[in-house]
């Protein structure tokens, strides 16, 4: 034990963790010390001091060509059109070609709701029905169409991963079949305070917080499900979050337009509201597809319209997406940018007190799916109805709210369900 924790220090000193060296020499009992040594062996402590110097130094302006990237707008295809697209979508569904994954790794913090957010309840016209109950509905209801039982793969985190599990066996996974149920977990990173030490919690161990859905790639390979995937001939993966109650996660519509395209990735999106609304939206930055954030967009560039008088930027990321298996085997071995939010957390400090905080101190860092994007040449974007398929639940109330994801739920389901 202590060769391996002489070595541990040494490799604290090198990455300059004070914090952790005097909790570690001073305060943390053996069996502490066992437990956080163990942790520190999963963690690539140069990477997250290279995370935390990219942070805190002033990046570098650099040129960027933001041009407005082609669509395809569902309501504008002619019958023969559709009907094509349909007719070879569907070939790859019926086929057993076809899987879904839903990106479940959040809590339902921010709507008051404790547990993960798959688990979050809303009233709908046909009664309560929970978040992954609207999902296992919508795989039935393809299921039954096309004769097969989709693969459903679930996404989750370290922090929800037992109860996510706990809570689908409990439910009888809603009737799915749980033989096609598999679930891995995204990755995580140490949250880092802004002098550069490492987080670590009052159960005294490092503060890990989840990469964002930008881990998915590598997850999925650690997993080996993208292995299993190959065996079992899945060519095309739809991946969706769990909180878009109007996701429409199988829609040979989607497939037939990619496969038209001759493109491994694509999008669904939905229009800008107006020229301010805070989203993200499709383009081509530096001649490669991205989704660029509103507060990237010159003002000038986000009221640019075409002539037909649409936006020229107003494709709106609505997190429906449609990869090819050779897009997330190439992606699975890429390192993606990583994005820094400034959050608060609680921390041990160097004599072992807990301090609470009440403004933002830490560095967490998250990669997005979305970046995954660019290092391909093109992707094909349709463009769908926002009442018909954007109804997602981010805020406890207003927009985006479940009072204003249920409304629309129901209202599409008046007008469609008969």
């Amino acid at each position: 034990m202590k060769v391996e924790f002489n070595e541990t220090i040494e490799l604290l000193k090198a990455n300059n963790q004070n914090e952790i060296i005097n909790l570690m020499s001073n305060v943390f009992s053996e069996k502490e010390n066992e437990d956080i040594i163990e942790q520190i062996k999963s963690i690539n402590l140069e990477s997250v001091k290279k995370l935390y110097e990219n942070a805190t130094s002033i990046p570098e302006v650099q040129e960027n060509k933001i041009e407005h990237i082609p669509y395809t707008d569902l309501s504008s295809l002619t019958e023969e059109e559709f009907n094509s697209y349909k007719s070879s979508g569907e070939e790859i569904i019926k086929s057993g070609k076809y899987a879904v994954i839903t990106m479940a790794g959040g809590q339902g913090t921010r709507l008051g709701h404790k547990g993960p957010k798959g688990t979050f309840k809303i009233n709908t016209i046909n009664g309560e029905k929970y978040l992954f109950q609207v999902i296992v509905e919508s795989l039935q209801k393809a299921n039954n169409k096309y004769n097969v039982t989709i693969p459903w793969y679930v996404m989750t985190s370290e922090d929800n991963n037992d109860q996510t599990i706990s809570f689908l066996e409990e439910n009888n996974y809603f009737g799915y079949d749980k033989n096609k149920v598999k679930f891995f977990k995204q990755g995580k990173v140490p949250m880092v305070k802004t002098d550069g030490n490492i987080v670590v919690d009052k159960n005294k161990l490092i503060k890990e917080a989840s990469d964002g859905n930008g881990s998915i790639y590598k997850s999925l390979k650690r997993a080996g499900l993208l292995e299993q995937m190959k065996q079992d001939s899945i060519e095309w993966i739809f991946v969706g979050g769990v909180d878009n109650v109007l996701l429409r996660i199988v829609d040979p519509i989607l497939v037939g337009v990619t496969l038209k395209e001759g493109n491994l990735i694509s999008s669904k999106s939905v229009v800008k509201r107006n020229p301010k609304e805070k989203v993200g939206v499709f383009c081509k930055l530096n001649g490669v597809p991205k989704v660029i954030e509103y507060t990237e967009l010159p003002e000038q560039m986000a009221e640019e319209v075409d002539d037909n008088g649409q936006l020229k930027f107003g494709e709106v990321n609505i997190l429906s997406h449609l990869f090819n298996i050779k897009a997330l085997e190439k992606l699975a071995d890429i390192n993606l940018p990583y994005h820094t939010a400034f959050k608060k957390s609680g921390y041990l400090d160097a004599s072992g007190n807990f301090v609470e905080v009440t403004e933002p101190n830490s560095y967490k860092f998250e990669s997005f799916i979305f970046d995954g994007f660019s290092f391909f040449d093109n992707m094909s974007v349709l463009r769908v109805k926002r009442e018909e398929e954007f109804a997602p639940i981010k805020n406890a109330e207003g927009n985006d709210s479940p009072e204003t994801a249920t409304n629309l739920y129901n209202e599409f389901h008046k007008k469609y369900d008969k």
